[in-house]
């Protein structure tokens, strides 16, 4: 395979990458790691986490998620009508210190997971993202 083009078979494969990388790392614990992008030329950041999985087979996934907004107030039929029109990533809900929040995620096993494909997801997930934030947020750069 071509450099760049080799899959990640664990999570050090993929923190040195990020590390080596254009990345602005801002948290590293084992197993997760967080990034922020710059975007809008440096007005808006958002905030991407890194983390493994496992599946009941005993398969590795890296989960590329990022924070979008407090779930008060959110229309959970928009919420459900994205999911449905995404290609990329989905919506879900987590605690964030105690308090619920949407989320942008999207899973990918090892296996099929190059550095090229980890930086398309980091990028894509972010700028989505922060797309969802504005939207739902009325242009704030809450996370």
């Amino acid at each position: 395979m071509r450099p760049g083009h080799t899959t990640m078979q664990n999570f050090e494969q993929i923190r040195r990458h990020v590390n080596a990388g254009d990345y602005r790392v801002t948290m590293q614990e084992p197993y997760v790691m967080c990034v922020e992008l710059s975007l809008d030329n440096g007005r808006r950041h958002q905030a991407i986490f890194l983390s493994e999985l496992h599946d009941d087979d005993g398969r590795n996934y890296l989960r590329v998620n990022t924070v979008i907004a407090p779930i008060t107030g959110i229309d959970c039929r928009r919420a459900l009508v994205f999911n449905w029109q995404s290609r990329i990533g989905y919506l879900a809900i987590d605690d964030l210190d105690g308090v619920p929040y949407l989320q942008l995620c999207e899973n990918r096993p090892y296996e099929a997971l190059t550095a090229s494909e980890l930086d398309r997801l980091v990028l894509e997930i972010g700028g989505m993202g922060d797309n969802l934030e504005r939207a739902l947020s009325a242009e704030g750069d809450l996370l």
